[in-house]
This record gives C-alpha cells, sequence and structure tokens, in this order.
C-alpha cells in the first residue's frame, strides 16, 4: 500500500540531515565570500547533492573551472538518494540542493516551505538502452512469467525513497504506457546500490534504477531492461532557498551550470574527457560509465513545467500528497 508523505518524519530525516551538514557548514555557507589561492575574493556557494550522472553539469562546471570564472567556490555535500533535502535549501544550511523532485517537495511547498526549482537535469532519451529504466528479474523475464510492465501487477517494484521519490513518478509514466499506476504494483524503498543484490536474491521482481546501476546490473546477468520512461521525462533538478534565488550570485552559478551543460551537448555526453571527470564525482568506474547510455541536458537547464505538473498529477491520484495543489508558477523562481 502507498503511503501519503506525512510532514513530520519528513522533518525528522531532514534534521539528521543537518546535523550531518553542520559542522561543514558553520565554517560558512549561504553564499558567504572567502579569498581563493589566488587571493581573489569569491563567494562560497554550499551544495548538497546525490551523486549521480544526472547532475554531470554540476560536475563538469565544478571541475572545468566555471564557477570559479564566476567567481563561486563550490562546495559539494552528499546526501543520499531518496531522502527528501529541499528544506536543507528552505534553512539556509545549504543554498543549492541537487536532487530528485519527490511528494514531500510539492507538500512542503503547500505548507510554506521557501524554495524554488531553479533548473531540471538529466532527461530520459526514450530509448533503448536507456540510462533509466525498469530493470526486470532476469529468471522471470526468461520464464516468460514478466514480459511486459502490465505482467508487473501485483508484484514488488524497488524505487529508491519508496513511491513518493523522483523514481516513484519515473515508475508511473513507464506503468501508465502499460495500463497501470503506481497502486497496481507493490513499491519498496531499495537504494540504489542494493537494487542488484534485491533481485539476485529474489526479495523484489523489478527495480526502477538510473545509470550506471542499470548497466551493472545486466553486465551482472541478474536483470534485463523491461522498459524505460518517454523521451523527455525529468524528474530531477535544482532546488534553491527562496532567499538565494534573487541574490547575483545565484545567476552566476547558473551561468556556470549552463556552461557545463553545454558540454554535454552531442558528443560531449560520451567524451573520455567529461567521462573522467563525471567517474570521479560519481565514484564509479570510467569502462562502465563508457558503456553506460547517457541522459539528455537542456542547453539552457530550463525548468520544465509540464514534467513538473504531470509528476504531482501522479503523486495526487497514487495518494500521496496531503497538501493544497501547488500551482507550478509557485515553484518557480
Amino acid at each position: 500500500m502507498l503511503r501519503r508523505h506525512e510532514p513530520l518524519p519528513v522533518l525528522l530525516s531532514v534534521l539528521s540531515v543537518l546535523g550531518l551538514l553542520s559542522a561543514a557548514c558553520a565554517a560558512g555557507g549561504g553564499g558567504s565570500a572567502q579569498r581563493g589561492e589566488d587571493d581573489t575574493a569569491r563567494t562560497v556557494v554550499d551544495v548538497a547533492h546525490v551523486p549521480s550522472l544526472l547532475f554531470a553539469p554540476l560536475y563538469l562546471a565544478d571541475a572545468k573551472g566555471y564557477f570559479r570564472q564566476e567567481g563561486i567556490d563550490v562546495r559539494m555535500r552528499k546526501v543520499k538518494a531518496g531522502q527528501d533535502v529541499a528544506p536543507l535549501a528552505a534553512y539556509g544550511e545549504v543554498d543549492m540542493v541537487a536532487a530528485g523532485f519527490s511528494a514531500a517537495l510539492f507538500d512542503g511547498v503547500s505548507e510554506g516551505l521557501k524554495v524554488k526549482v531553479a533548473a531540471s537535469m538529466g532527461a530520459s532519451t526514450g530509448e533503448k538502452p536507456s540510462p533509466t529504466a525498469l530493470e526486470v528479474s532476469r529468471s522471470l523475464k526468461r520464464s516468460g512469467e514478466v514480459e511486459k510492465p502490465s505482467d508487473l501487477r501485483g508484484r514488488r517494484v524497488a524505487v529508491a525513497g519508496g513511491a513518493g521519490s523522483a523514481g516513484g513518478y519515473q515508475l508511473d509514466v513507464i506503468l501508465r504506457k502499460s495500463g497501470l499506476t503506481l497502486k497496481d504494483v507493490k513499491v519498496v524503498d531499495v537504494p540504489f546500490t542494493g537494487m542488484r543484490a534485491a533481485l539476485a536474491e529474489g526479495r523484489t521482481d523489478a527495480a526502477l534504477s538510473p545509470a550506471p546501476f542499470t548497466t551493472a546490473m545486466e553486465r551482472a546477468d541478474v536483470a534485463d531492461q523491461l522498459a524505460v520512461p518517454p523521451e523527455g521525462t525529468v524528474a530531477t533538478g535544482l532546488i534553491a532557498g527562496q532567499d538565494f534565488v534573487p541574490r547575483p550570485v545565484a545567476q552566476q552559478f547558473l551561468t556556470a551550470l549552463r556552461k557545463g551543460a553545454a558540454d554535454l551537448q552531442g558528443d560531449g555526453r560520451t567524451s573520455r574527457a567529461n567521462l573522467t571527470i563525471l567517474a570521479r564525482a560519481t565514484g564509479q568506474d570510467t569502462g562502465l560509465l563508457r558503456r553506460t547510455p547517457a541522459y539528455r541536458w537542456d542547453p539552457g537547464l530550463r525548468t520544465d513545467t509540464r514534467q513538473l505538473s504531470k509528476q504531482q498529477t501522479a503523486y495526487r491520484e497514487a495518494g500521496l500528497l496531503s497538501g493544497r495543489h501547488v500551482p507550478v508558477d509557485d515553484l518557480l523562481p
């Protein structure tokens, strides 16, 4: 059964993240100024992120010095996938959050959470092989028990963060093409790093996973791609604190970020130099990334308002939202 987002547990989980980040941020977050190694005054921007290829523009902009060119020193703070971390930006513990959009984001804004969606990130190509895919246990596929998404009715599907996470929305758009919705499957919360084992051990029948975890489980003879999100599906991006958005440094940050996105157009998505940077940023093997399908990024990283609207509708229909409907314009800077 799907569980509706409840504000109190979300705040408690956020407080635990705040505890992990507070010591690091106490030295100067929230766009504080400091001097770089070249004695040039720069503004510090703290960014919480879930290490993922979805946020490739962020890692390229950092490694290639685009942020420094804009007078910014970026401090990266890792958080867990599927975690509700938007409040980190709202409370000023960090300036930006690169993560998936969740049911908690919509409920939070409906309850007064002061954040804005500043950019959309990696989009699905809609083609196989796809960087994000619904993977099915290879044993179920070979036995003929699961040959198409509609065969998952009543079965367990692993999604990092559960049904109310960004992955939950991606799963929903895949299922809808086969006449199902989130309510027709048993969504289980499994981190990306645990999905391969969960499939191999029969603890779940399928898993919605991003690259390069999809590639790894396929190469391990554990799973096969069953279906992929439609072209243009976006469920992740950059969330900024409302007080940070109007500051000049926010626009400078986005300018640098767009340079990173420009480097990922065409052959840039798979260039050796870029993959080396991304492997270091995500902790993945460069060879594995070379075999992994790439996402697509809008050069301007424009917020996809249509996808945000569809995502909120999916959560609402699944019974995952308790707050009022949030007009998309309320989410924009």
